[in-house]
């Protein structure tokens, strides 16, 4: 059977369900989208707040495998590194890659959203349905059963393959979770985010190309930049410390504690308002396998690897697995879909549990570890040897954000660099000790 006469529901016309058509587009299948919610081109009101995303390398090379890097790069803002705010007001910098100077872009979730549906809807074997809710999935038959809130009729659509790429709580994987030998690992983090901004006439208060980070142990706050010269701030803490701040005076005695000088940065009236008018959202992180059911389904994307935003991957490990799916399929794709999505399952679980795993570290190592001496240490190390030895020793930030080296390799690397650091140090500490010994 050939590409062409391949018929592909993708469940999602989100981030990755729309970047995903182009590439399955690109190969000829006759491709279905169809998305729960309303067109946002056509939105009158856009969607709600939303974190900033990260746009790094394995995103980028996934746009630019369908063409689309470039438009998306016009729209985005680079940060070339952290700066880290103390309580004192006291800055400092921190680059994410001094010696090769490469960067991470902050890009608009809606803006993106935007430039993928419009390129999906541009292939004529692609059709876009919108308001159209999954309502059930028979996984054997190939049949989704949909209600279009616009006409109110219930649609079952057959496919040769349904993907779902319609995120943290996916009725396809809810399916998926019904066959056998299906593991779920799902757990949510007691801390929530709740989201701020710096309007663009006071986007100058705040460094420029830098991802700034309040880091207070237990909690902090982030600010990145937008095209359009404001900035989306977004604070992170225990859910229970956000319900003890009900009261204008708590969220001012708050901010003048941990964070002085965001409130000039932030405006005192709009910090008010945005901060008491809004709840918290919540974290979850999930891992799962497999990711396909026979050569009929598959599940990509946060409906198949939801993990914290901390390392900025969420959407890049998305769109990696769009790069993935259409490897595998440049491979396999004369063979049925069985050979392809089994492949495909066994090629992301090391690697997306892993970088589930990295994702919470991070969060440790924003909000509190940079801070230490020792996180300081470490990084002078890191940037010592990978100068030194560029092709032997790569930081794990380095590996995760810009390359394609698989998750799983960057966190065994890492392992195998922390054993060679504590194998050094014990060696220095045993000279250290032989020679004040010898000295006496």
């Amino acid at each position: 059977m050939s590409n062409d006469t391949k018929s592909v529901i993708i469940i999602g016309g989100g981030l990755v369900g729309s970047l995903c058509a182009c590439f399955l587009a690109k190969r000829g299948y006759q491709i279905q989208v169809y998305e729960a919610r309303e067109d946002l081109r056509k939105a009158k009101h856009q969607r709600g707040k939303s974190i900033n995303l990260a746009l790094s390398h394995r995103g980028r090379f996934a746009l630019r495998s369908v063409g689309l890097e470039e438009k998306v790069l016009e729209n985005a803002v680079p940060m070339e590194g952290r700066l880290l705010h103390s309580i004192s007001n006291a800055t400092k910098s921190i680059a994410y890659d001094k010696h090769t100077n490469q960067c991470i872009y902050s890009v608009s979730r809606n803006i993106l959203n935007e430039i993928l549906l419009t390129a999906a809807e541009k292939y004529p074997n692609v059709k876009l349905f919108f308001q159209c809710k999954l309502k059930d999935v028979f996984l054997k038959e190939g049949k989704c059963v949909i209600y279009d809130s616009k006409t109110k009729e219930i649609l079952n659509i057959e496919a040769d393959l349904i993907i779902g790429a319609d995120g943290a709580f996916s009725r396809v994987r809810r399916c998926l979770q019904q066959t056998p030998l299906f593991h779920l690992n799902q757990s949510y983090i007691e801390h929530g985010y709740l989201e701020l901004s710096v309007p663009s006439e006071r986007g100058h208060l705040l460094v420029p190309n830098l991802l700034h980070i309040w880091p207070r142990g237990e909690f902090m706050m982030i600010a990145l930049p937008n095209s359009d010269g404001s900035w989306t701030v977004t604070l992170f803490m225990s859910l229970e410390k956000f319900k003890e701040i009900d009261s204008k005076k708590k969220l001012k005695i708050f901010f003048e504690q941990h964070f002085p000088d965001a409130i000039d940065i932030i405006g005192k009236e709009a910090l008010e308002r945005e901060f008491l008018s809004s709840s918290p959202n919540y974290f979850i992180s999930l891992k799962c396998n497999p990711y396909h059911f026979q050569d009929r389904a598959l599940i990509i994307g946060d409906a198949a690897h939801a993990m914290v935003p901390f390392y900025g991957q969420g959407m890049n490990c998305g769109f990696e697995d769009c790069t993935v799916l259409d490897q595998l399929l440049e491979v396999h794709g004369k063979c049925s879909f069985d050979i392809v999505l089994e492949k495909f399952t066994q090629r992301r679980r090391e690697d997306v549990h892993a970088i589930c795993d990295l994702a919470m570290y991070n969060y440790i190592e924003m909000r509190d570890l940079v801070t230490r001496p020792t996180f300081h240490a470490r990084k002078i190390i890191d940037d010592f040897l990978y100068k030194l030895l560029p092709t032997i020793w790569l930081p794990l930030y380095n590996s995760v954000s810009f390359t394609n080296t698989r998750y799983s390799v960057c966190m065994r690397n890492r392992q195998w660099q922390n054993k060679v650091l504590s194998i050094g140090l014990c060696i220095l500490t045993v000279i250290l000790f032989v020679s004040i010994f010898c000295l006496m």
